[in-house]
């Protein structure tokens, strides 16, 4: 299976050089038909980071000042495929100054001498792709002052990517991956001219991926909150693309977007950012605002699941839970072992989080990430609820052997929101089903939660006996994490019977419990990409033995101390992107 492996990605390099150096020979485009707008949000910071010559791509920093982008040692493939997939251009475009168009120009106009004629590790498909849509949005941008031979050169390779594209999309990677490459097919079809027949392609292809990877309630297989809002801005920027060329919008895109917005909407927590679960983080700063915006969709989701997560809203307080099995088979490669694990955002400011996702900080961090004691839910005996295996095609990790069972309801009283699932993670194992309360009251001022263990039936009362085995007295022990938000002061109650914790914003909250149980503040880290390193924060670990047939701990998270009336909590605070 390997060497088939090896043969296949072997196949798909050769064919993708071959591909783009027929395409470089082609006629070239003669320009644009309509004029290139920037939809692209980049950040400011990061810009005047890159006019300095610090180049921070896929968690490493190169110090390279006054040296093109493309003569800099690449530490690896990630820092690689960052480089080459342009999305700098956003950066620099955010800055928008002379110093910053120029340095732009010289990068873009670097590359097409080197590998504008079809060399080079950038022509994949999903890199193609992903380089078009940037190369498009910030034409205006790098044409500025260019002279007739700068401007045919660009136009040139524009219309080279786009011709291989059109040979090469059917190999990217499913899910993001070919959402990328097609629009970029489809974007340089529809805006350069004498390439129109290329659009009914570009427009099937994505048609038919919107078929098969969006499913009816507007989510994707990978259930990756950061993925969805990607391939949501894809297809929002697809439509805008024949508006401006002067087509009708495409049927199956405007379904599959109108699918989409009101799940979209299901996973923004209070401070508008994204539910952290499943390899995604909490996306680019109003980024998830602006798509929904474009999108032009108004609905919201009624009660139910938004792709497998439950949301619970009060006064100005958001509450999402995990309330699926997790994704399987080639969808999880990045999945995460979070069944039940919850996130918590009072206002503008994160309380409760899951670490997030590793994969900037090396093959360590990614697989820890992914483990179960790193998600805000209960872990039994250490053990994570899924298991991480070889991956049968390429390589990677996949999930296996998670809950297959996860009942969830969600209900509203007169004075609650309110959360009830359960899984089946560890009764192989075990013989234990976890089951988890939550209930969030509607002024958002108190989340009470109940995490049981019980075994369900004569099977799981056997196995849980021979679980135990020796240790029948000791029990099995679980343990319940509350990782907090980086900027979370936590300290513990002198009674040992809770915490306090402060948000930067003033308010505090503390955390009870009731059951036979021990609280304790622990280490714990926070993963965001676009870091050289995790962040240092704190978590709340409530641990206790499993001794019976059925365990279970209360707990209650409250608003002792709300925001000062005088104090206007609107501004988060920027992210030092080196530290």
């Amino acid at each position: 299976m390997a060497r088939l492996n090896d043969w296949r990605a072997t196949q798909a390099r050769w064919l993708d050089r071959l591909h783009a150096r027929l395409a470089a020979r082609a006629k070239p485009s003669r320009g644009f038909t309509v004029q290139p707008e920037p939809r692209t949000i980049g950040f400011h910071a990061r810009g005047r980071q890159l006019i300095a010559g610090n180049l921070l791509f896929a968690g490493h920093l190169v110090e390279a000042p006054d040296r093109s982008l493309w003569d800099v040692d690449m530490p690896d493939a990630a820092f690689r495929d960052a480089l080459h997939g342009f999305t700098w251009l956003d950066d620099l475009a955010a800055v928008g100054d002379v110093q910053a168009r120029t340095l732009a120009q010289a990068w873009v106009r670097d590359w097409i001498d080197r590998y504008g004629r079809g060399s080079g590790p950038g022509w994949t498909p999903e890199l193609t792709g992903r380089r078009m849509i940037r190369l498009v949005h910030h034409g205006l941008l790098l044409l500025r002052g260019a002279d007739a031979a700068q401007a045919r050169r660009l136009h040139q390779v524009l219309a080279a990517q786009t011709r291989f594209l059109s040979a090469r999309t059917g190999s990217a990677p499913p899910g993001l991956p070919r959402f990328e490459a097609l629009t970029g097919e489809l974007y340089g079809a529809l805006t350069l001219e004498g390439l129109d027949r290329f659009v009914e392609p570009a427009r099937r292809g994505l048609a038919a991926e919107c078929a098969r990877r969006i499913d009816w309630g507007g989510g994707l297989p990978s259930r990756n909150p950061e993925d969805l809002l990607d391939v949501f801005t894809l297809l929002t920027w697809a439509q805008l693309a024949f508006e401006q060329a002067g087509r009708p919008p495409d049927a199956a895109l405007g379904d599959a977007i109108a699918r989409m917005a009101p799940t979209l909407r299901a996973l923004r927590h209070a401070d508008g950012g994204l539910a952290r679960f499943h390899g995604g983080g909490r996306g680019a700063e109003g980024r998830l605002d602006a798509a929904l915006a474009a999108s032009g969709v108004r609905r919201k989701r009624r009660d139910g699941l938004a792709m497998g997560f439950s949301r619970l809203a009060g006064g100005r307080t958001t509450v999402i839970a995990d309330a699926a099995p997790p994704p399987s088979g080639r969808a999880s490669a990045a999945a995460h072992a979070s069944t039940l694990a919850f996130e918590l955002t009072s206002g503008r400011r994160p309380l409760i989080v899951n670490c997030g996702a590793g994969d900037d900080f090396g093959e360590g961090w990614r697989r820890a990430g992914r483990a179960s004691p790193s998600h805000s839910t209960l872990c039994l005996n250490a053990r994570s609820s899924a298991r991480l295996v070889p991956a049968r095609r390429g390589r990677g990790e996949w999930l296996a052997q998670g809950p297959g069972t996860v009942p969830a309801q969600f209900s509203r009283s007169a004075q609650a929101e309110i959360f009830e699932g359960g899984h089946d993670g560890y009764v192989a194992e075990y013989g234990l089903t976890h089951a988890r309360c939550l209930s969030l009251g509607l002024d958002g001022r108190s989340l009470r939660g109940e995490d049981y263990l019980v075994a369900l039936d004569e099977p799981g009362k056997r196995r849980f006996a021979a679980a135990l085995g020796n240790a029948e007295r000791s029990g099995l022990p679980f343990r319940i994490h509350f990782h907090l938000h980086p900027d979370v002061d936590v300290a513990l109650e002198t009674d040992g019977t809770g915490a306090s914790m402060a948000l930067r914003s003033g308010e505090m909250w503390g955390l009870r419990f009731d059951g036979a149980a021990e609280i304790a503040v622990e280490p714990s880290v926070y993963l965001e990409h676009g870091r050289l390193q995790p962040r240092a924060t704190k978590q709340v670990v409530l641990s206790g033995r499993a001794m019976e047939y059925a365990t279970r701990v209360r707990w209650t998270l409250e608003k002792t101390q709300d925001t000062a009336l005088a104090v206007r909590d609107l501004v988060q605070d920027e992210a030092d992107e080196y530290v």
